[in-house]
């Protein structure tokens, strides 16, 4: 068995969670560790970025937020045997540390770590502690924080790292921001990896409904979910905008970069990109997210007014119209949005997580 270090990184399906953790693995296998990812098969899906040199380990796990009454009762029996084979595997190969970022598929490894008593942490995106990690926030050794302030048990302290972003987003950190102005300016509009409805319902009329003073120099990056996207993108063609209408973009750092203006739900991975490569935001954060920890997120964003926060139930298409337009029409006001979003980033967050995960193997005993 290889002598190098082994972090095993857990994490849950969707962007929030596997962005982070794609960040993490970067800079730990720059520093000369071994790397092993553990998901389900859904967040398998989410690999694609991540370096070959990381082990995938596909493992059973399972969620009480999907399927009919039987499924919910297969969940604590999936869960426990992806637990026991997890176990297994580290007895194989065995951690220096395993770190847990969310989602019901960190569950397996991260409890394995608790039987077999490893070096183990959780790092919490959100304002709010997630199910997973609210559960294991008093079962670890330490508690890593992407937003600040964020909620724990009151046993519990969190230290504040940020939301590591990847590598692509890193190389735009700081990118130079054009104020918007009489010439050709970029939106960009996400609905996290998930897609929004609301977005692709209430953007399009908005940006239509610009003055064509502004909209005759508008281009638009649009996310949306793949049954949304033909009527999207045909709604902007017959109102002769030019969008690009995708499910995802592949270069969403290089996008955010190029827009005088971002509208997106205020995920974690989303509110760190724009903190990092600094860009003034209209945020819509899902109403049902657990905990409502969108708003938590976006809080940092708005008190320092690089942003500005439109509730779902307010998020009219004459309400946007309104909102683009300032900032759009503002220049100097924009630029003062994107320096306030810029000064708010952590760049150095994978880092620092990174010294943390180190410093928990060559100092603090498990428990």
């Amino acid at each position: 068995m290889s002598k190098l270090p082994l972090l095993v990184i857990a994490a849950g399906g969707t962007g929030g969670h596997m962005f982070p953790a794609q960040a993490l693995a970067e800079v730990m296998l720059a520093r000369g560790w071994r790397v092993k990812l553990s998901t389900d098969a859904r967040g398998a899906r989410y690999t694609g970025g991540f370096p070959a040199a990381v082990e995938i380990e596909q493992i059973a796990s399972a969620t009480f937020a999907r399927g009919g009454l039987l499924a919910k009762a297969l969940v604590p029996l999936r869960i426990a045997a992806g637990t026991i084979s997890a176990a297994f595997a580290m007895l194989r190969d065995r951690p220096d540390a395993v770190i847990g970022f969310g989602g019901y598929p960190s569950i397996p490894a991260l409890g394995a770590a608790v039987l077999l008593r490893l070096p183990r942490m959780i790092h919490e995106q959100n304002g709010v502690l997630g199910r997973v990690n609210e559960i294991f926030a008093t079962r670890v050794n330490r508690v890593a924080c992407g937003t600040w302030p964020t909620t724990l048990p009151e046993s519990v302290e969190g230290v504040h790292v940020g939301n590591p972003v990847r590598a692509a987003v890193l190389e735009r950190a700081g990118a130079g921001y054009i104020a918007p102005g009489d010439y050709p300016m970029e939106l960009l509009v996400m609905g996290g990896s998930q897609g929004a409805r609301i977005l692709s319902d209430v953007v399009p009329p908005a940006i239509a409904g610009l003055p064509m003073d502004i909209l005759r120099n508008i281009r638009v990056s649009h996310q949306a979910r793949d049954e949304d996207a033909t009527r999207v993108s045909e709604y902007y063609a017959e109102n002769g905008i030019n969008a690009d209408v995708q499910a995802f973009f592949h270069d969403v750092p290089r996008r955010m970069s190029e827009a005088q203006l971002v509208i997106s739900r205020s995920g974690a991975s989303s509110i760190a990109d724009l903190t990092v490569i600094g860009r003034p935001s209209i945020l819509i954060p899902f109403a049902a997210a657990a905990g409502d920890h969108q708003v938590a997120n976006a809080h940092g964003l708005v008190e320092a007014e690089a942003a500005i926060l439109v509730r779902e139930n307010g998020a009219t298409p004459e309400a946007l119209t309104g909102l683009i337009e300032m900032i759009l029409l503002d220049g100097s006001a924009a630029l003062k949005m994107a320096n306030s979003a810029l000064a708010l980033g952590k760049p150095e967050a994978a880092e620092t997580l990174a010294d943390m995960i180190i410093d928990l193997t060559t100092q603090e005993p498990s428990r």
